[in-house]
């Protein structure tokens, strides 16, 4: 009975949203409704109103570090998009030539692998999703086909929105975000070769087929691609990574694709300045000592020892702010300014509250002892093979949530006491969750909707669905595979 009482947050959070008529917010607001009275009188020890408060407290705080990130972003992405003529018809100007097969296909995987990832990296929210869809659009490519390759520009979410998700992770972990990333990096590589066959056989499938050599090409740039983010990774955390990493390759590839004239290489260089003047930026800010010091040194606000601080002077939604800022006083339009602002909150309102509200309630059950407790009755059961519940528990959740911020929150803490407890790789566990949770949240109802919309292909979610069930097996047999790995390594040899 007592574990059932200690669910019941999970539970009351599942099933809001496995209904289907409430948003992730309202969800988060049940949960956190729930875990208060089940804290006050149904921890393991006594857990008093002062205490309570504490832990709200620093469910608080943690939302206020990842906010930034998801509203300045936003703000950012929107400043340095708006104003932009509507995209070219096929054979314009950086667009494919229809007549060239070859050339259709270079682009398709240019939107879906270096586009879209980029897109959902500066702001989150299904924009990289927009950004491939207006890419690949040209080509005339069937509903069904351009919403399978929507959902692919999704398959690095553990740095999307600025690697929001991945610092929130970090902070109920207690792992470095940066630490956190590169463990993540692992299963993010295995699940790509998942990711790319899917691509490959939906290409086929849409005309677009290629010859081995251009595969193996492919191939190449992602093994590239991939390795270029966990070195910036481990430079420059996981905030700004993404951006650092595949700037230059888009760059590259646009060259190399497109061999543009003069005219056009300008009109593109004009297009990215305000990307790559902020990325600059925030490289700086992690790479000159002397700099990061002393930006560090004019703010930092510590006020838990175990949680993430506050260093505004290097917060990368800090910097976004600014840029949106100089972008528009550099156009003299203080009125768009506001208007993006406004536009900015409505689309993140919900993840921001969700954010809050979610840490609030992560953080009163880890203050209560439930989480420990409850680990330590799965502990007792199952001892090290519990952890190979988890990317079945983080996948599945992350797939009704759309977000892996709900599973990290509900789950992290007794992750993270088993992973203890069983002389586990913390890391490792918490990485396997975190990955769960985000990856497979590439099929949510909620990002196949967004595909659907986008793509004008209402009523084939279904058949969609059809066409990705082997591939969603197969990732779940990865992380599977992975929990194996990760209990095995920490067992003492026989």
């Amino acid at each position: 009975m007592m574990y059932f009482l200690w669910s019941l947050p999970a539970l009351t959070v599942i099933g809001a949203i496995a209904s289907g008529r409430v948003n992730t917010t309202i969800a988060a607001v049940l949960g956190l409704a729930a875990a208060i009275p089940v804290a006050l009188f149904a921890a393991p020890a006594p857990f008093t109103g002062a205490q309570l408060a504490f832990a709200l407290e620093r469910g608080l705080w943690i939302g206020w570090i990842i906010t930034p990130y998801i509203l300045g972003g936003l703000l950012f992405w929107q400043m340095a998009s708006q104003g932009r003529p509507a995209p070219a018809k096929a054979g314009g100007p950086g667009h494919a030539d229809p007549g060239d097969p070859l050339a259709r296909r270079r682009m398709l995987f240019f939107a879906c692998f270096l586009i879209g990832p980029f897109a959902e990296s500066a702001t989150g929210f299904g924009v990289g999703m927009l950004g491939t869809v207006l890419l690949i659009r040209p080509l005339g490519l069937k509903p069904r086909e351009i919403m399978v390759f929507a959902l692919l520009s999704q398959t690095l979410i553990p740095w999307g929105a600025m690697g929001s998700g991945t610092l929130l992770a970090s902070a109920y972990a207690r792992v470095p975000a940066a630490q956190l990333a590169l463990y993540s990096m692992a299963a993010v590589a295995l699940l790509m070769a998942v990711w790319m066959i899917l691509f490959w056989r939906t290409a086929r499938r849409a005309g677009l087929q290629a010859p081995a050599s251009e595969h193996r090409r492919e191939a190449g740039w992602m093994a590239a691609s991939l390795a270029l983010l966990a070195a910036a990774t481990a430079l420059l955390g996981p905030e700004t990574a993404l951006l650092a990493a595949y700037g230059p390759l888009i760059v590259l590839r646009f060259l190399l694709d497109r061999r543009p004239d003069r005219p056009q290489a300008r009109q593109a260089a004009r297009k990215a300045l305000p990307y790559i003047l902020v990325i600059a930026c925030l490289v700086a800010t992690r790479l000159i000592p002397a700099l990061n010091r002393g930006l560090a040194g004019l703010a930092d606000f510590r006020p838990f020892s175990d949680l993430p601080g506050w260093t505004p002077f290097l917060h990368a939604g800090s910097w976004l702010i600014a840029g949106a800022l100089a972008m528009a006083a550099w156009q003299r339009r203080p009125g768009v300014l506001g208007a993006q602002a406004r536009a900015a909150w409505m689309t993140g309102r919900h993840a921001v509250l969700s954010v809050f509200l979610f840490a609030m309630m992560a953080e009163a059950l880890a203050g209560a002892g439930i989480s420990q407790a409850y680990a330590d009755g799965l502990f007792a059961s199952l001892q090290d093979w519990t952890i190979l519940i988890t990317p079945l528990l983080a996948g599945a959740f992350g797939i009704l949530a759309n977000s892996g911020n709900a599973p990290n929150s509900l789950f992290m803490p007794s992750q993270l006491s088993l992973a203890v407890q069983a002389g586990l790789n913390v890391p490792a566990a918490a990485a396997l969750l975190h990955v769960s949770g985000t990856s497979m949240g590439i099929f949510s109802p909620v990002r196949m909707s967004i595909a659907a919309g986008l793509a004008h292909g209402r009523g084939q979610e279904r058949s969609v669905y059809v066409l990705l069930l082997p591939f969603a097996l197969a990732a779940f047999g990865i992380l599977l595979a992975l929990a194996l790995l990760v209990v095995l390594s920490g067992q003492p040899p026989a």
